[in-house]
Parts: structure tokens; C-alpha cells; sequence
């Protein structure tokens, strides 16, 4: 049974047209990304397919009987009217499975008593079969893992909703979701509010559900491995592509550069025929029957594109002419030649960014060196440096959870943080540019023009505004103040002053949050393209995979550098996922004839074979589905590495007093 179709819906308010001729289909097995930029209607399309609002044209058919979710991008509203905790809401699903089972316990009761009559057994067998169909014995582990897996630690379970954060009910919303488990569960951007760890649960859930799925999201990488469907929304369709991400975009270019040929025949044909009507006028009987053909196929193309053409011949000129609106043909020469060169090129150039990434100058071989580097503040400091070397045209990919200190070692290179010790030396004619995460270097007093000027010595006005326009600053748009744009803007602007600064060395924080996938993929292309170095801090996982050449993670108060790309770093951690192991063998640096030093080596030794057996124990507890082992055991785990930090730190002072 098909879940939801529609067909040719558009919506609009008063003159101006979101969307238009819009036609899908969701099955019970469905898995889609629905992409579009930023604008084109993708929240809006949501909320029709959901009955939240009904488009202003065209039709839709719901399946009654099924049962639909939708996670919203701001969910917060979703628990305004409730006072329950976390974990009670989550039970709340299941009230009619505890009035079930309540009612089997009465039955057992007086089956044990004796009291049970043939109505009793027979109501006890169907309400067996019924609450075991319905996940009756399962629905409270689903619970455990589902929040678990969405990180709310057991601490938070009896914590009121209403006093979590926007982005913990969001999550809460998301959880609950997936514990009810619709026949169609629609999600807009689910990624935004996860940690890796979390966003990692939720894509392995997603790979194997077997409901239906449509999903909005910015995630390249996420879309890459939990869909196998594309929606692409444009404002005057809906183009399905049968397959992943990257997929799609294999896909989508080679269906353009074919419309592209095709729409060059159909006009070449158009104007033979027009010269050859017009050199043989409307009198001729042969030329007057041509004349009416071409000015149908004419209209026919201006309402439905090149395969309006291929659309005639399967429907026929009364069944094509009844499915779409077409106003009167042509009925004179004139208004033929008016109405062929009025014909608009079905893939028309989209009004995107034209980003310019340039290095003014060559730097030497080696880019940047560390040494002895000791990372974060007198207050907290972070983590201590291996030595590392970049090259000229490295592309690094700088990796590790939230708080562990990514973007404290990319100002700290800046030298807008200082080292807590050793030293950063910067090759032969280096010059870095700085994309920061959360634009803190722009100044949010001024307007986009005046902060553009202040990064450029001697720009004039109009060079100022032509560099703008490329990053879809326009007109009035100029004199925003920078504090009155959104987090997309301000993206924008902070790539427009990077490009003015001809860096040969960047450093890139989140260069993609808050941009649409079309601006994620033209700003792919130009880093791809880049000749200089690049050191990137990213959660797109799409482009670390298409980007990185090395892979340098924090984790655990230690930066781990890992000499290949994302794949093989991944297919890395699988592998020592397998063999329980957990810390990388590190150099030998221990200071000779020092007794102390040895008694903590010994003891850092055992601590870390403690806790490589002690991670195939939880890795086989949580095979199992033991959830109360893994957390128990967990919080031993992270006392002891814990332990094992401090004896590391121990042995380093006594490693830099040798």
C-alpha cells in the first residue's frame, strides 16, 4: 500500500509561487533525502505531506491507516503541555500494553487461584499473542537503548522535560520517534543536536529500519548511508534519483548535460522549421499543417520542458493537452518567433556562490612545524603535542569530540592563544587565512560592506560590491549590519574576506555550518581545487572524506595523527574496535636510569591492558543487549582511563625534567 502520493502540488501565497508541479510517491519501504536549496520549500513540503497544511494546487492521498512521524527542526513546542520526566514520557507510549499486562496478571492471578474459567483462558491466550505481536516484552529495553543511544545518560532520565534544553527535546522528540516507530517516520535535519556518538547510533538504527523514511538534512555523509532515494526540490519540480548521495550527484550531472542536448536539438529544430514555414508562408498547404504542429510543440515545451515532445507521442495530443495548462498556441508568425525565442533552458544557471579561493604566492615545501606543543590555558590545559610537520598541499582534517580542543589548537596556531609550552614555526612565505566558527573575528557594529573594506587595503565600493555579489550579497544587502545576518550570511561573508586575503596556508573552522548543499558542494569543489595547505575542522563527514589526506584526532588529552584518508581511518577504528584495543602504541620516551619513571611505566602498562580487556567486556555486554552491565561498566572504564590521564601527565613531568 503506497503511504502517500501527490500529484502536480503547488503552494503559493498571493503572487508569490514556493513550489509548483510537484508529484511523489512514499512506499512502506521508502528510504528518501529530500535536497534542495535553502528556500525552495523542502520544511513547507513536510508539512503538507504530514497534513500540517495543504497545498494551494494539485492533489494529495494519505493512507489512513498507517501511522505518521515528524520530527520538526525546533521540536521544543512538542512537550509544552507535558510535566513528566524523560523516562516517563517515553513509557507513556506504552500505557495500553500496561493496562494489557495488568489485565494478564489479574487472569494469572486467578488461574493460580483456581477462579479461571474457559472466558478467562481464552481472553489470556489472544492478550499473549497480542501484547507479544506489539513489543509487550521488549518495549522497556528499547526505551534503555533508544536514550541511551541519543546520549541522555540514566542521571537525566527523571529530569522534568520541561527543564531541558531546546536541544535535548529535540532529541527527546527524536527518541520518542523511534521508540513508537511509525510506518512513516519523516525527519527535518536530525543530525543538527547529535554528537558523533550519537549521530553514529543513529545512522546505524536508520541503515537497518524497516519502516519507511524521509529525511531532510544538510549531511552529506549521513544521506550517503542511510537513504536510497533522492528527492531533488526545485521551484518547478520534483526530480527522483534511485540512489545515495553521491549517488545522486553522479546521476543529476549526467541527466543535466543529456537536457542540455536535448534542449540544443529541440531548438534547432524549432527554427528549421520556423525558416522553412516563413519561406513558404501560411498559404502553403504543407507549411500551414507544419505551422500548427510546431506552435503546439512550442507551448507544449514552454509548460512541460524537452520531454514534452516525448510526452505527446505516449499520451497523445488530447491526453498530454488535458494534464497540463496550456494557454492559446501561437496563431501568427510573429507571435511563433516571439513565443521560440521566449523558450527558457530548462537547466538555467542557479544563483549560487562563486567562490574564489587563490593563493597570491607559492609557500615552501614545509608549511608548519610543532614543537613540544602543549595546548589550552593556564586554567585547563588540554593536551600535549606529538611533534608534527605539515607539508605544502597537505590537506589535514583535525577531528575529536566536543571540549577536547580542536578549535583552542587552531587559535593557538593563530597566535591568538598561547602555546602553555613549545613552540609553532611557519615555513617560507606562509600566509594563513583564519575561517573561525563562530565569525567572533567579525565586527558585528559594522555593515557587510564596511567589514569586507576593513580586510582590504584600498578596495573601492564597486570592487567591494562585485567581490559581494559573488557571495549572494546583492542591492540593499550590502548594508545589513553584520549582526542582523543569519548564521548562513555570516558564513558567506566570513568566505568572502577569507578569499580577499590570497592565503596559501587555511585554516578552516566549520566552514560549512549553515550552508545549503548546494553551497556545500560549490565550496567542495573550490577546496578541492585548492593549491595551497589546508588544515579543516569539520563535523561534514562528506567532506573530510572528499578532502582529507591525513587524519589528526584529539582524543583523550593526547592528538593522534593518522597518515591516510577518512576511509582508511575509519576501516582503522573498525579494526580496533574488533580487537579490543584501545590506545595506539605510542614512542618509547621514558627517561633512562630513572626508577620513578619505570614504576610509572610499569604501571601505565598494566592500566592500559586493564583497559583493552576491559572494552571487549563491555563490547560483548552490549552484543548482548546488557545495557545495565555496559553503563556499570562504562563508568569503571572512564575512572580508570581516567587514572591512566593522570599517570601519562605524572610521567611527562618527569620526562621534561630529564
Amino acid at each position: 500500500m503506497t503511504l502517500i502520493s501527490f500529484n502536480d502540488i503547488g503552494q503559493s501565497w498571493g503572487d508569490f509561487d514556493l513550489f509548483a508541479g510537484l508529484s511523489g510517491a512514499v512506499q512502506p519501504d521508502s528510504k528518501i533525502g529530500l535536497v534542495g536549496a535553502n528556500g525552495t520549500g523542502k520544511t513547507t513540503l513536510l508539512k503538507i505531506i504530514v497534513g500540517e497544511a495543504e497545498p494551494s494546487k494539485g492533489s494529495i492521498d494519505r493512507a489512513k491507516t498507517r501511522s505518521f512521524g515528524y520530527l520538526k527542526q525546533e521540536a521544543a513546542l512538542a512537550f509544552a503541555d507535558t510535566e513528566r520526566a524523560l523516562h516517563a514520557e517515553m513509557l507513556s507510549l506504552f500505557d495500553d500494553l500496561h493496562a494489557m499486562e495488568a489485565r494478564m496478571r489479574e487472569i494469572e492471578a486467578m488461574m493460580t487461584e483456581g477462579t479461571a474459567d474457559t472466558p478467562e483462558y481464552d481472553e489470556y491466550g489472544t492478550l499473549q499473542e497480542e501484547f507479544e505481536h506489539r513489543g509487550g516484552y521488549d518495549y522497556e529495553r528499547r526505551i534503555e537503548v533508544t536514550l541511551l543511544g541519543l546520549g541522555f545518560p540514566r542521571d537525566l532520565w527523571d529530569t522534568p522535560i520541561k527543564h531541558l534544553s531546546g536541544g535535548q527535546k529535540t532529541r527527546a522528540l527524536l527518541a520518542r520517534l523511534l521508540i513508537m516507530k511509525p510506518d512513516l517516520l519523516i525527519l527535518d535535519e536530525p543530525t543538527n543536536h547529535l554528537d558523533v556518538q550519537a549521530l553514529a547510533w543513529l545512522e546505524g538504527t536508520l541503515k537497518v529500519w524497516d519502516r519507511a523514511l524521509l529525511i531532510v538534512s544538510h549531511d552529506r555523509y549521513f544521506l550517503d548511508n542511510v537513504v536510497n532515494t533522492i528527492w531533488e526540490m526545485t521551484p518547478t519540480g520534483l526530480e527522483t534519483y534511485k540512489s545515495n548521495y553521491t549517488g545522486y550527484v553522479r546521476l543529476r550531472q549526467e541527466r543535466q548535460e543529456r537536457i542540455a542536448r536535448e534542449w540544443e536539438s529541440v531548438m534547432e529544430r524549432f527554427w528549421n522549421e520556423y525558416e522553412f514555414i516563413e519561406k513558404k508562408g501560411l498559404e502553403d498547404t504543407n507549411a500551414a499543417g507544419r505551422f500548427k504542429v510546431l506552435t503546439r510543440e512550442v507551448e507544449s515545451t514552454r509548460v512541460a520542458g524537452v520531454e514534452a515532445l516525448a510526452l505527446i507521442k505516449k499520451l497523445g495530443w488530447s491526453g498530454f493537452s488535458s494534464s497540463y495548462d496550456l494557454k492559446r498556441p501561437p496563431q501568427t508568425l510573429g507571435e511563433l518567433r516571439k513565443a521560440i525565442k521566449s523558450l527558457e533552458r530548462p537547466i538555467k544557471p542557479k544563483r549560487n556562490m562563486r567562490v574564489n579561493l587563490r593563493s597570491e604566492q607559492r609557500s615552501g615545501e614545509t608549511v608548519m612545524t610543532t614543537r613540544h606543543l602543549a595546548v589550552g590555558y593556564p586554567e585547563r590545559p588540554l593536551f600535549q603535542m606529538d611533534d608534527v610537520e605539515l607539508e605544502r598541499g597537505d590537506c589535514v582534517a583535525l577531528l575529536g569530540g566536543n571540549g577536547t580542543g580542536k578549535s583552542t589548537l587552531l587559535k593557538t596556531i593563530m597566535g591568538t592563544v598561547k602555546p602553555l609550552g613549545g613552540r609553532i614555526t611557519f615555513g617560507h612565505n606562509v600566509k594563513v587565512g583564519y575561517f573561525a566558527q563562530a565569525h567572533d573575528n567579525l565586527i558585528h557594529e559594522n555593515q557587510v560592506i564596511e567589514e569586507l573594506m576593513r580586510h582590504k587595503e584600498g578596495l573601492t565600493i564597486p570592487d567591494a560590491r562585485h567581490h559581494l555579489a559573488q557571495y549572494l550579497f546583492r542591492g540593499d544587502d550590502v548594508f545589513k549590519l553584520v549582526s542582523k545576518l543569519s548564521g548562513g550570511e555570516r558564513g558567506r561573508l566570513a568566505l568572502a574576506i577569507l578569499a580577499m586575503t590570497g592565503a596559501n596556508f587555511l585554516i578552516l573552522d566549520e566552514p560549512t555550518n549553515h550552508l545549503d548543499i548546494p553551497s556545500q558542494e560549490i565550496l567542495q569543489d573550490v577546496l578541492e581545487e585548492f593549491d595551497g595547505t589546508i588544515l579543516l575542522v569539520s563535523h561534514d563527514r562528506y567532506l573530510v572524506n572528499r578532502l582529507a589526506q591525513q587524519i589528526w584526532e584529539l582524543r583523550d588529552g593526547e592528538l593522534i595523527v593518522f597518515k591516510g584518508d577518512y576511509q582508511a581511518y575509519l576501516a582503522m577504528l573498525e579494526q580496533e574496535k574488533a580487537s579490543g584495543k584501545t590506545e595506539r602504541q605510542k614512542p618509547q620516551r621514558q627517561p633512562k636510569g630513572n626508577r620513578e619513571a619505570a614504576e610509572l611505566e610499569a604501571q601505565i602498562t598494566a592500566l592500559e591492558r586493564s583497559l583493552a580487556e576491559l572494552s571487549g567486556i563491555i563490547s560483548a555486554a552490549s552484543s548482548a543487549g546488557n545495557t545495565a552491565d555496559v553503563e556499570r561498566l562504562g563508568k569503571e572504564y572512564m575512572s580508570q582511563q581516567e587514572r591512566l590521564n593522570a599517570l601519562n601527565e605524572q610521567w611527562d613531568r618527569i620526562a621534561e625534567k630529564a
